[in-house]
């Protein structure tokens, strides 16, 4: 067997992979992605977007199964975006994943969208709570603050 072969990425060279890959992909739909955002319930996410009619999507990054089957604190991301998915690799078992969130498939160079994430628009006051946080996040990490 060849080296080429028998590579195979370790979880973190994984989730770098499919984050960036994801990102790009949210960029071509025209989303502004900002990656580990902190959420009012202290929870993080991997990937928060701001979309181009001010939707917020989540995307949470899955490395494999076993950090899709020990980490499941994305139930709790629903209050705070209109869009949620998960971001997989291409080799990744999808057969695992709930029903009922969006799916982009992504590798480092770019993904796709397998399964649309339902819309459940927020409510108005913490749409524009979440899009001052986002907005400032951005500009924070833009002058090399440290997120607070």
């Amino acid at each position: 067997m060849d080296a080429a072969a028998s590579f195979s990425p370790s979880r973190p060279e994984t989730t770098e992979a499919v984050t960036r890959g994801a990102a790009r992909l949210l960029l071509s739909l025209g989303y502004i992605p900002m990656a580990e955002v902190t959420l009012p319930n202290g929870r993080r996410g991997d990937l928060m977007a701001l979309g181009p009619r001010g939707e917020i999507a989540i995307v949470e990054v899955k490395s494999g199964l076993e950090d899709y089957r020990v980490d499941r604190k994305w139930g709790e991301y629903g209050p705070y975006c209109d869009l949620f998915y998960f971001a997989v690799a291409p080799h990744f078992p999808r057969h695992h994943l709930p029903e009922g969130p969006g799916l982009i498939v992504a590798d480092l160079f770019g993904g796709a969208v397998l399964i649309d994430a339902p819309h459940t628009p927020l409510a108005g006051a913490r749409r524009k709570a979440l899009t001052l946080m986002f907005g400032r996040l951005a500009a924070l990490r833009a002058l090399g603050g440290a997120e607070g």
